[in-house]
């Protein structure tokens, strides 16, 4: 159905697969990738999580030594310019040597030693330094977890390096809260210029019961196949093999296949994509969220019944501080209060760090410059939508942005 592209040929097609962890998104990439392949396409696998267990089944089991390792071994031993493309990108028959198929994994840090959505950013980088957009690939797909709100895991997102997102989801509430997240996120981006539109959802370990294609219809996206519960292919997928040798899953995945090469899935149009309010989550699954503020937890509650010494008090000020601002620096103000509901109490041009505002008197936020704004602007959103706490962010550089 394909015919292998000329090197510096237009660009290949890249989707993102996106989900809450745990919901199979490496199974479903693996089985697509592979049916992709033996349809007569070049296609590259591409691990974006930090776990690197994306690729362990195309591979027959094999862990791919990642990018991020490899390049830090290079680096640390003065050989960084020697680093090629084929020490981080691998190849593999399937079926028999029916198809040869590609895979790379990003990698990350260890746990809890660094960022992983930073480490997604440079992997990007480094890719395109390797001429990624040049390669003579028909398809990219990368497999990306989506219950993590980093702005290093929305890259393709918000530079629209995908030009479709599969979302992936089961039929329990926190999969598709996660699905309705990521909707979200595609649908800010899309409001703010982007090129990604989704494609679909992909009801996963489908139980029957119905609940992803009530919030499929809800939230105005189409369901592009459902994939039976079935503890056969959980066996065949634990033991690192396609489930592409059983006849049924075969045909679930070259339907899907087919209709992506022949762009014959249902039209998504973004204007028309609703991600749900908490209130109309709930709804999806009978539940309402009661009307009532919980009680509040005193002091006395909380020491214990111990005498402390008091702190200080203070008065922090909401309006709008009246220093001279230059046009850029107002304009970056005026956005965060109309679009985030935030009031900068201070700002500042410092030397090195340039544009610096604090917010609500205790958040420091490191613009820079007012580049790149709206890419700033949404990563502060998803961040404001997550509930972390934070104390600083910098977005300085807006594919690599930084918090604490």
């Amino acid at each position: 159905m394909s015919h292998p592209k000329q090197p510096g040929s237009r660009a290949a097609r890249m989707l993102a697969v996106y989900g809450k962890g745990g919901m199979g998104k490496s199974f479903f990439t693996t089985n697509l990738v592979s049916k992709l392949a033996l349809l007569g396409n070049r296609v590259m696998q591409l691990g974006c999580d930090p776990k690197h267990d994306s690729c362990n089944a195309l591979f027959g089991g094999v862990s791919l030594p990642t990018l991020g390792d490899v390049w830090r071994e290079y680096k640390e031993s003065g050989r960084e310019d020697a680093l090629q493309a084929q020490h981080v990108i691998f190849k593999t028959a399937i079926m028999d040597g029916a198809a040869t198929v590609y895979g790379c994994e990003i990698g990350g840090p260890e746990v809890g030693r660094g960022c992983g959505g930073r480490g997604i950013t440079f992997g990007f980088d480094l890719l395109e330094k390797f001429g990624m957009s040049q390669w003579a690939l028909d398809y990219v797909v990368m497999d990306f977890l989506g219950d993590v709100v980093c702005g290093g895991f929305a890259t393709p997102l918000s530079r629209s390096l995908a030009e479709e997102v599969i979302i992936l989801c089961g039929n329990d509430r926190q999969s598709l809260y996660a699905a309705n997240n990521i909707a979200s996120a595609a649908k800010y981006f899309a409001n703010m210029g982007g090129k990604t539109r989704l494609v679909g959802l992909i009801v996963n370990r489908d139980d029957g019961s119905g609940v992803a294609e009530r919030f499929a219809e809800r939230i105005n996206l189409p369901v592009l196949a459902s994939i039976p519960l079935n503890r056969k292919i959980r066996e065949l997928a634990d033991a690192c093999k396609l489930a592409l040798v059983d006849t049924d899953f075969h045909a679930i995945f070259d339907n899907v296949a087919r209709q992506i090469i022949t762009r014959t899935t249902p039209h998504v149009d973004m204007a028309n994509v609703h991600p749900l309010e908490y209130k109309e989550f709930l709804n999806v699954f009978g539940a309402v969220e009661p009307n009532v503020v919980p009680d509040g937890a005193s002091a006395a509650e909380l020491f214990g019944g111990t005498h402390v010494t008091p702190l200080p008090s203070f008065v922090l000020d909401l309006v709008q501080p009246s220093v001279t601002m230059d046009i850029p620096t107002r304009l970056v103000v005026s956005r965060l209060l109309k679009e985030l509901g935030m009031y900068v109490t201070e700002a500042n041009q410092d030397p090195k760090k340039g544009m610096t505002l604090t917010v609500d008197g205790n958040t420091t936020i490191c613009f820079g410059d007012d580049g790149e704004l709206d890419s700033k602007m949404a990563i502060l959103a998803a961040l404001q939508k997550s509930g972390e706490p934070y104390c600083y962010v910098d977005l300085r550089r807006p594919a690599s942005p930084m918090y604490r």
